[in-house]
């Protein structure tokens, strides 16, 4: 915009309103981010930046696994059914303004400075599974009605620069962080109590429920505190040095007026990041690294006795190796590594609602992917993981030794297309990939497994000057199998036989 090009816009708007596979869910959603960008000479911008979304839902909380994994004396269940209240539902508002301010001082010194405010209002009627009864078919509910509100506001700013001397070049960069967040909110029971469902014959034709019953009144401000600063070196064209650290502190305090509880906590922590690069030839770089981290403790996350959780930290060591092939079309990437985490937060398998800490979980893995173009119009992405996670320690001896739920040893994807390039055909195009999933636990006591699925996808397009219309295929052959579990009670299937067509322009 203007006649020296020195303001620019752009809108991002996007509208849902769809079905889904499982009976009764719904979703609508509206999303607008406008941005405009000023240009103060050379060496200034200013970007504002402001986001909206309304999204309105049917609340779904899975299937057990008793049923639907596995066959029970009853059978199976489609894995369209839906045994929640259809009645209850998710409405949220997030309204997201901020900027983003960066300066030059000179070719090797800069500062950018950015802020973003967060507020969401939400609220959601809800019911999670109990269990199913000794007939294998009564299904137990609870239903609760959560209102809450947050606040959130963080601010960064960043200098960053640049020195030479002879081969060594330092780019540099020490940053400050600030965060204030403030969550409150208040949880309803229901009346009547949700009553339980037939997992095989749901009637959904039940008494509205009324919620009128506080359980809880919490509010949970916190202030994040961050300083870190970074050096990365280059020596000559083969080596790299990153040398990096970061401080943190976290003050937090939480409040519940129904149970009259009260209390503060407060938690610092030096993380240290150290990587290094080698390049003996231009095409392959080899490398290590070295990093922990520190995830203060969220307030609204605690014990079943309204203690607070300790922060969650973590380890991790990699090395790798790095390289390219057909004159830089085709990248392929080579690592192996350790990541050791602390007090890890995962979902209650007894109760949904709350939550626990893991006391230690340790995953060791290796990780292959390669991608790129090996002919004109052939392109190729391909990937391997395998995972060997483990929790290490806890203080509940029927976790201990156990691997953590929804983590699969082995995974991996290979996804291809081709694009026509000449002739009467030019801008048709083809794809298929094949996605698989090893076997994974469905809950931290390992008494039961999701089994492993291999799901096939396929695309065919059709690309003409600005414009591209075409069709995606996901789960081709309709595959029967389970992303996740929050445990026995809680499963939850993945798409079917599913075909997405788009018409897009660009202009």
């Amino acid at each position: 915009m203007g006649a020296d090009k020195t303001i620019r816009y752009r809108l991002n708007a996007a509208y849902q309103n769809s079905g889904s596979f499982v009976d009764f869910v719904k979703t609508k959603q509206v999303f607008v981010a406008p941005v405009i960008s000023f240009d103060f000479g050379k060496n200034t911008s200013l970007t504002l930046e402001a986001e909206y979304l309304n999204t309105s839902k049917v609340s779904y909380s899975g299937i057990p696994a008793d049923g639907s994994v596995f066959d029970s004396p009853l059978g199976r269940v489609p894995r369209s059914r839906y045994v929640d209240d259809p009645d209850l539902k998710l409405e949220r508002d997030v309204v997201v303004l901020g900027y983003r301010f960066q300066h030059k001082f000179s070719d090797n010194w800069s500062i950018r400075n950015g802020f973003r405010a967060e507020l969401e209002d939400y609220q959601e009627a809800f019911d999670y599974n109990l269990g199913l009864q000794a007939d294998n078919r009564t299904l137990d509910r609870e239903a609760r009605f959560d209102k809450a509100k947050s606040r959130n506001y963080y601010l960064q700013t960043d200098v960053l620069g640049t020195i030479q001397t002879g081969i060594v070049k330092h780019d540099l960069l020490f940053g400050l962080d600030l965060s204030r967040i403030n969550f409150t909110r208040k949880i309803f029971s229901s009346t009547p109590a949700l009553p339980s469902i037939d997992f095989f014959n749901p009637n959904y034709d039940q008494p509205s429920l009324q919620f009128n019953t506080i359980v809880q009144d919490q509010e949970f401000p916190q202030n994040l505190i961050g300083v870190y600063a970074q050096d990365l070196i280059s020596i000559g064209d083969q080596f790299k040095i990153l040398l990096g650290g970061r401080f943190d502190f976290a003050q937090a305090s939480y409040e519940d007026a129904v149970a009259g509880i009260s209390n503060d906590q407060e938690d610092t922590a030096f993380s240290p990041r150290i990587g290094i690069v080698y390049q003996p030839i231009q095409p392959v770089s080899l490398y290590a690294s070295y990093s922990r981290s520190f995830q203060p403790s969220i307030a609204f996350y605690r014990n079943a006795d309204d203690t607070p959780f300790e922060p969650t930290t973590g380890e991790q060591f990699e090395v790798g190796v790095k390289s390219e092939f057909l004159d830089g079309k085709l990248a392929a990437t080579l690592a192996a590594y350790q990541l050791t985490k602390q007090n890890l937060v995962v979902s209650d398998p007894v109760n949904p609602l709350n939550s626990l800490q893991v006391g230690e979980q340790r995953s060791r893995g290796i990780e292959f992917d390669v991608a790129g173009e090996i002919l004109p119009g052939w392109k190729i992405i391909a990937s391997y993981t395998y995972i060997d996670p483990e929790i290490t320690e806890d203080t509940r001896p029927e976790y201990k030794g156990n691997e953590p739920s929804n983590v699969a040893r082995n995974s991996a994807s290979l996804w291809t297309t081709y694009e026509i390039q000449a002739g009467g055909l030019k801008g048709f195009g083809l794809g298929g990939g094949l996605f698989f999933v090893g076997d994974r636990q469905g809950d931290l006591e390992n008494t039961f497994t999701l089994p492993s699925y291999v799901r096939t996808d396929a695309l065919i397009y059709y690309r003409r000057d600005n414009w591209r219309v075409g069709l995606n295929i996901k789960n081709l052959f309709d595959v029967n199998y389970f992303e996740s579990a929050y445990g026995r009670s809680t499963v939850f299937p993945g798409a079917p036989f599913t075909v997405l067509g788009t018409v897009s322009w660009q202009f």
